[in-house]
């Protein structure tokens, strides 16, 4: 900065305030310091202006799975508000481990994280409490922790699982069974509104219907197959299925077929998530829209909102939409 303020014959303050975006430079001596630096192709030290500042501009996001759409798409939109506001994101996966999670959590602290967003994996709270010991802000994505105040962000999930159980009842469905989600709120929510669901219709909620994968993890296509071949041996059989997402669904689809059943005729099933590829599978998957495009705006917000930049409601839930294709019902959408 010294250099080019020299060259330029202005002060090397001017130079970084040119740098960081401050207001009161003029357009011209703006652009003059930008075509130097374009030349030069000076960076920034961001961990040495931190040592300045006490900001790295720099935003975490820790999330249970990347291998699946729902925090991807998140994280398109995400990254691409925090980039607007002069901020860039890195992503840690945790694999639903508490254990990574928590060390993805302190290696991101020792790299001076301004703030960051979290789905957390687990009931364990000690990286939350890490992280306000420390003074890091933070943000809850999806998955709720109601004993902490830090803002959340995420979707009406009990309505998810009305809604999903509502159409396959409506659709005429009578013996409907749930693949179970992970032991946290968007899975014990979804099966509260699955529940709500059949009582309201006057169907009795038979706990052999309800399935949890054997297998821990990211819920996958396999873990879908898997709990859906052990809801086949259950008589009488399943005529409905509401999985915890798309890629349970699937799987669950799968298994129907290498029974020889017929989807929609014997089986009607439904996800969760919208899955892009929902749309091309051989039987469309009817399926919960969350709107993630929606979450991440509204995450980069809240964010936002913690780090001065903006202001945001402490809680935002949204309202999923019904998604209906070729694996229940005619094909429409509802809100």
């Amino acid at each position: 900065m010294k250099d080019i303020a020299l060259d330029l014959g202005i002060s090397a303050v001017t130079v970084s305030k040119v740098l960081r975006g401050h207001p009161d430079i003029s357009e011209a001596t703006k652009q003059r310091v930008l075509q130097r630096v374009k030349e030069l192709k000076y960076r920034p030290n961001l961990m040495a202006r931190s040592l300045v500042t006490g900001r790295t501009s720099l935003v975490a996001m820790v999330v249970p799975d990347l291998v699946h759409s729902f925090f991807p798409e998140i994280a398109i939109t995400l990254s691409t508000e925090l980039r607007k506001n002069g901020y860039s994101m890195l992503i840690a996966w945790t694999a639903e481990d508490p254990d990574v999670q928590l060390s993805e959590i302190e290696h991101l602290v020792s790299l001076g994280i301004d703030s960051m967003i979290i789905a957390t994996s687990g009931d364990d709270i000690t990286c939350f409490r890490m992280l306000e010991d420390q003074g890091i802000p933070y943000v809850l994505l999806d998955r709720d922790v109601p004993e902490l105040k830090a803002p959340f962000v995420g979707g009406d999930d009990v309505l998810a699982g009305k809604l999903a159980t509502q159409h396959l009842i409506e659709s005429g469905c009578k013996r409907i069974a749930h693949i179970c989600g992970p032991s946290m709120s968007p899975g014990h929510r979804r099966l509260q509104g699955y529940k709500e669901a059949l009582t309201a219709a006057g169907l009795p909620i038979k706990e052999k219907y309800i399935v949890t994968p054997t297998e821990s993890g990211p819920r996958s296509f396999h873990h879908g197959f898997e709990a859906a071949k052990r809801l086949f041996e259950v008589h009488p059989r399943v005529d409905g299925i509401f999985a915890f997402n798309d890629q349970l669904a699937v799987g669950a689809m799968e298994a129907a077929f290498a029974l020889g059943l017929r989807v929609p005729k014997d089986l009607q099933i439904i996800g969760c998530g919208n899955h892009p590829l929902g749309v091309d599978l051989r039987l469309p998957l009817s399926t919960i829209d969350q709107n993630t495009k929606k979450l991440g705006e509204k995450s980069a917000k809240a964010l936002l909102s913690l780090l001065g930049k903006s202001t945001a409601p402490r809680r935002v839930v949204l309202k999923p939409t019904l998604i209906v294709r070729s694996t229940s019902g005619k094909a429409s959408r509802v809100s």
